[in-house]
């Protein structure tokens, strides 16, 4: 039975946790054993359970030097603008994370992620209830949102009412791709001011770590979401200063920010440079500080160092993988076998070494070690589709495909979309050439960005070239999103009853040791069943100048970029 929390019982709660260190104050967290113990039945006697709360790690160089503006790359224009919660691309992310704040955030100077490297942010402190079926968080007083308006608890049941779609939610998402983060979530709960409470309906331990992703901001409740097209309100270190599409987007620094001496910068400039190869020059060149997460390819990074450019690399997992999505909703990939002999073309290791030239490693649909910790064994990956010898995968796709009506009289004509970038053009082309030899015959149709999310969420195309990102390297983060019945982003519309109720089981599994063979038989299914057949996990050999003071790149592309720890030794 779900325990719900009076307030007389949070105020023994507030009292039990003291309050948390601002980031980059460090403070020894709770015991995280604690964390399993639940909220005794009878509330009189009750006694709040302190969640592990972590404290951030020691800043690499931690005398900051005041002043400067940081020149950052940027891809492309902003698509949805600043509504980090209506966008599925790090195109948004990137340049939108320094104007707001989470609840909590990972620790930006921690590269790998995970339960333990969740730190306080908007969130001071949290305590799980219940086994894990209630999460309790204490608000940060005197934070105040870019327009002085004060943040609040109200803020926070709006932000993430929205997300889910409550029923009682004030607005609703015009595009919602991370609803099905928050599926487990029955009710929030704003106790006080200061408090709030995610009601579960079963245990989940992972939902601090959804929290945790630069995909999850808290929005100020008195601003209309459409708003965030244009401009942004929040209250995080930087305050958007100018919009200036199709050439920068430009922040100066909050000078009421929360926590005390920070941000460092005067200012960030993220300057919007669409071609790669103008976009590295600049960088090359001096005119840009920082590269964009993800961008800097290993034949790109080759050839930055060959040039004598003076520039730091950090070697990384992006946890962003390339994959296949094709539309099971329409013939001819509503059969399983047609799907699975598209899989079975496509050389996973050639595709590495030829797209990526080596910067890219071999997995299933979680992120592999060593930057990621769930993803499958390399002696496990030979088993699946595209993982074994290339002869015999391309012979089976063939015999597939003919059982399937297909053949030299009557190939499978197919349409190959993707955006129109080049990283995405040069995943895309690869696979058309691998079809080819198995008697498929695809066609590229480059779509831009803006168009490219709405086109496969209303399921317009028959198949695809994709890169799919995830917030964080957690099962719950990937499969609810990407291959649960409904989502809206499950573009393939791939469902199956025994998929959910391995996920559903996974989710709710305490036990470390008990939950990672179950994510491993979901890995294998969703590939035998190429429900969104995975190419590769790219690696990025993120560049910047050596100037550049307390960015960490991040296992992750996504969580690294609210900038308040950087500084310029210059």
């Amino acid at each position: 039975m779900r325990v719900r929390l009076p307030v007389a019982l949070l105020c023994v709660a507030v009292a039990a946790v003291a309050a948390g260190p601002a980031l980059g104050q460090a403070q020894k967290g709770a015991d995280s054993d604690k964390a399993m113990k639940s909220v005794p039945a009878k509330p009189a006697a009750a006694k709040a359970t302190a969640g592990s709360v972590n404290a951030p790690s020691a800043a690499p160089h931690p005398n900051g030097k005041k002043g400067g503006v940081l020149l950052a790359m940027h891809r492309e224009d902003l698509a949805q603008g600043f509504s980090i919660h209506e966008t599925a691309t790090i195109a948004t992310v990137w340049p939108g994370m320094p104007c707001f704040n989470n609840l909590v955030m990972f620790d930006p100077f921690k590269q790998v992620e995970s339960l333990d490297s969740v730190v306080p942010e908007l969130a001071e402190r949290w305590s799980w209830q219940d086994n894990y079926r209630n999460l309790v968080l204490f608000l940060r007083k005197g934070v105040k949102w870019h327009d002085g308006t004060p943040f609040t608890a109200k803020d926070v049941k709006y932000t993430f009412d929205m997300v889910r779609q409550a029923p009682d939610a004030q607005t609703r998402l015009r595009i919602n791709p991370r609803k099905d983060w928050y599926a487990n979530v029955e009710s929030i709960e704003a106790a006080d001011p200061h408090t709030v409470i995610f009601h579960l309906k079963r245990p989940q331990p992972s939902l601090l770590m959804m929290l945790a992703s630069g995909y999850s901001p808290v929005y100020p409740a008195h601003v209309p979401v459409n708003d965030f097209r244009g401009k942004c309100v929040g209250t995080g270190p930087y305050k958007l200063k100018e919009w200036k599409k199709g050439e920068y987007i430009e922040f100066a620094r909050n000078p009421d920010y929360w926590v005390p001496g920070r941000p460092y910068l005067d200012g960030i400039r993220y300057l919007i440079i669409k071609e790669r190869g103008t976009r590295f020059a600049a960088l090359q060149a001096g005119r840009l500080d920082i590269s964009f997460p993800g961008e800097a390819t290993k034949p790109i990074a080759d050839q930055l160092k060959s040039s004598g450019a003076k520039l730091n690399f950090t070697l990384i997992g992006t946890n962003v993988n390339d994959n296949l999505i094709m539309n099971i909703k329409k013939p001819p990939f509503d059969n399983v076998k047609v799907r699975r002999a598209i899989s079975l073309a496509v050389d996973r290791r050639a595709y590495a070494k030829a797209v990526h030239q080596g910067g890219a490693v071999a997995g299933a649909s979680m992120q592999p070690k060593p930057y990621g910790f769930w993803g499958l064994l390399e002696k496990d990956l030979g088993r699946l589709p595209g993982y074994g010898k290339p002869e015999d995968n391309k012979a089976q796709a063939r015999k597939i495909l003919a059982e399937a009506g297909y053949g030299p009289g009557k190939p499978l004509q197919v349409e190959m979309g993707t955006r129109a970038i080049a990283l995405y053009v040069d995943f895309a082309s690869f696979v058309i050439n691998e079809l080819k030899q198995v008697g498929v015959e695809a066609t590229l149709k480059q779509v831009e960005t803006a168009q490219w999310h709405p086109l496969v969420t209303r399921r317009e195309y028959q198949m695809g070239a994709n890169l799919t990102g995830l917030g964080i390297d957690d099962p719950d983060g990937n499969f609810y999103e990407n291959y649960a019945c409904g989502s809206p982003r499950n573009y393939t519309d791939y469902c199956d009853e025994q998929v959910m109720k391995m996920i559903e089981t996974q989710s709710q599994e305490l036990d470390l040791k008990k939950r990672r063979p179950l994510v491993a038989q979901i890995q294998n299914k969703l590939e035998e069943d190429a429900a969104r057949p995975i190419m590769g996990w790219r690696t990025d050999y993120f560049p910047m100048a050596p100037h550049v003071k307390n960015l960490v790149p991040h296992h992750n592309i996504y969580n690294y970029g609210r900038m308040q720890e950087v500084w310029l030794d210059k």
